[in-house]
């Protein structure tokens, strides 16, 4: 594996309308978008990667990622993840998955390992999870419980709220981080100068989707795989280690930091090749 003295590798709703004009795979809507994915994956060649964001990022997280699967000729859909809550967001993550034929893998980062470990069980058409730096809740877990079960995460330092009204007069209150800590807690691996676009561009979460608890665990009968952040200031790599020899995930560690597919795309790519195969 082409990843330096740093790897070292062992077994180890929302409405559907939204998502399809939400979803983007570099610029390209999804509705587009998985017309030519679709075809690639009903020609029985190869099976199309859905890469899903996590919090205080967006789609282009991926754009190293996606332009390396593409140059090796995987269809690839990266949806918008609308991070209001684990149930809410895998029901407009199914929405696509369910608008493309054929197998598909399911790439989740950060919080969207959650959602694809929803949005995946029960889906035979679902060959394989790759979890990047990400949670593998079990029932009744939350990610908030996860990212405290082990010490090293200094997410809730760097974290800027914002409160504000709901119809009705309810209140939720979304999850920034500062765009002073961003660079440190999110991506010291990455170019100063992009990671301050990055925090530019975030996308909040909701307080409460970390708070909500897991009810299904797709990688309990899927096969998964996991990149595994040794230098991660949001998820720590206990937690991490924790979470994939649970579910008995082929891993690997990679000294970098949270934004991983950022600062190595490369390896990400590596891995989500590795479980394409080993499933086909």
């Amino acid at each position: 594996m082409a990843a330096g003295k740093s790897i070292r590798k062992h077994r180890l709703a929302t409405v559907a309308a939204w998502a399809v004009a939400a979803s983007v795979v570099l610029g390209t809507a999804v509705a587009g978008g998985t017309a030519s994915a679709s075809a690639s994956a009903a020609g029985g060649a190869k099976p199309t990667i859905v890469l899903e964001h996590g919090a205080f990022a967006d789609a282009s997280s991926w754009a190293g990622v996606i332009k390396r699967l593409q140059a090796k000729g995987y269809p690839v859909v990266a949806p918008a993840d609308p991070l209001r809550g684990p149930a809410a967001d895998a029901a407009v993550l199914s929405s696509v998955i369910k608008h493309i034929p054929g197998p598909k893998i399911l790439v989740g980062h950060s919080y969207g390992g959650s959602v694809i470990s929803a949005a995946g069980a029960n889906d035979p058409q679902v060959k394989a999870l790759v979890y990047v730096a990400a949670f593998l809740p079990a029932p009744g877990e939350t990610a908030l419980e996860l990212t405290g079960k082990f010490p090293g995460s200094t997410l809730g330092a760097a974290l800027d709220p914002v409160t504000y009204a709901l119809p009705g007069g309810a209140a939720t209150t979304d999850l920034y981080i500062r765009a002073d800590a961003f660079a440190h807690q999110f991506a010291a691996d990455v170019p100063a100068g992009q990671a301050a676009l990055m925090a530019a561009t975030q996308r909040p979460i909701t307080q409460s989707a970390l708070q909500e608890p897991a009810t299904v665990a797709a990688w309990q009968t899927t096969p998964s795989w996991d990149v595994v952040t040794t230098q991660d200031l949001n998820i720590p790599e206990a937690a991490q280690l924790f979470m994939a020899r649970r579910a008995h995930a082929h891993v690997t560690e990679v000294a970098a930091s949270h934004s991983v597919a950022v600062s190595r795309p490369g390896i990400v790519a590596q891995v989500i090749e590795e479980a394409a195969r080993a499933t086909r």
